[in-house]
C-alpha cells in the first residue's frame, strides 16, 4: 500500500505542473470521448499476505506466495476525455508455502493459477497532452484453477475464489502518433482460504497484490 501511496503522490505531483506546450509538427493525439485503447503490460505481480494463519493439524505458521512476472492485456473505453473504464484481463502462476510452522521454515504446499479480471473506473489528467497521468478504483474478481499438490505431504490442494477491490495510479505517454508508452501500479485487495489433504490443514491469507506494470498502447 505504501508503494501505492508513493506512486499516486509522485503523479498526482506531475499533473499538477505546467506541462511544455506541444511543438506544431509534433502535436499529441490524446485522449478523446467515445475513442477506444488496448495496452500490452509486462506485469510483476507480489503478493504481500498480509493476516496470514494456518489451522487444523497445524496451527502455527503462515502463508508464503511467490512473485511472478506475466504479459498483460487491457482495454480501455473513454466515457469522457477524461473518464475511462479499463478492463484488465492476465493470468499469472504462483508457489505456495507454509512459513514457519512445524514443518519447516519454508515448505512447498503446492502451486496455483489466478485469473483476476478487474475492472476500473480512471480519472485522466491532461488527457489532451502528451504525458496524461490517471487514478483509477474498481473492482477484482480472482479466479483460482490448476491448482496442484507439491506431492510430498501434500497431496491435496483446493483454493477458494473470491472478490475485492482495487487502486490504481499510473500514466501514459504519447510517443508517437496513436502509439503511447504506459507504466501502472495497482494494489488489488483480495483474500483465500485454501484446504490442504482435504481440510487436515486450513490455511487463510490476504493476498492484496501490488501488481506493477509497464508496456506500449494504441489509440484507436
Amino acid at each position: 500500500m505504501k508503494k501505492l501511496l508513493l506512486a499516486t503522490s509522485l503523479l498526482s505531483a506531475l499533473a499538477l505542473g505546467v506541462s511544455a506546450p506541444a511543438r506544431a509538427d509534433d502535436t499529441p493525439v490524446g485522449k478523446a470521448a467515445g475513442t477506444f485503447m488496448i495496452r500490452a503490460r509486462v506485469l510483476g505481480v507480489i503478493p504481500e499476505n498480509t493476516s496470514s494463519s494456518l489451522s487444523g493439524a497445524i496451527n502455527t505458521g503462515s502463508v508464503g506466495t511467490s512473485n511472478t512476472v506475466t504479459p498483460e492485456v487491457d482495454f480501455s473505453y473513454f466515457i469522457t476525455d477524461n473518464i475511462a473504464l479499463e478492463l484488465i484481463a492476465a493470468t499469472s502462476k504462483h508457489d505456495l508455502y507454509a512459513k514457519n510452522s512445524p514443518l519447516g521454515s519454508s515448505y512447498h504446499v503446492g502451486s496455483t493459477w489466478v485469473l483476476p479480471p478487474t475492472l476500473l473506473l480512471q480519472y485522466h489528467f491532461l488527457p489532451h497532452e502528451k504525458f496524461s497521468p490517471y487514478v483509477g478504483v474498481g473492482l477484482n474478481a480472482s479466479f483460482f484453477y490448476s491448482t496442484s499438490p507439491a506431492n510430498n505431504a501434500v497431496t491435496q490442494l483446493a483454493m477458494t475464489n473470491n472478490v475485492g477491490a482495487a487502486v490504481q495510479a499510473g500514466f501514459d505517454y504519447n510517443f508517437s502518433g496513436h502509439w503511447f508508452a504506459n507504466v501502472d501500479v495497482k494494489q488489488i485487495f483480495v483474500s483465500t482460504s485454501a484446504s490442504i489433504n482435504n481440510g487436515l490443514i486450513r490455511a487463510k491469507t490476504q493476498l492484496d497484490p501490488t501488481v506493477v506494470g509497464a508496456g506500449i498502447g494504441y489509440r484507436f
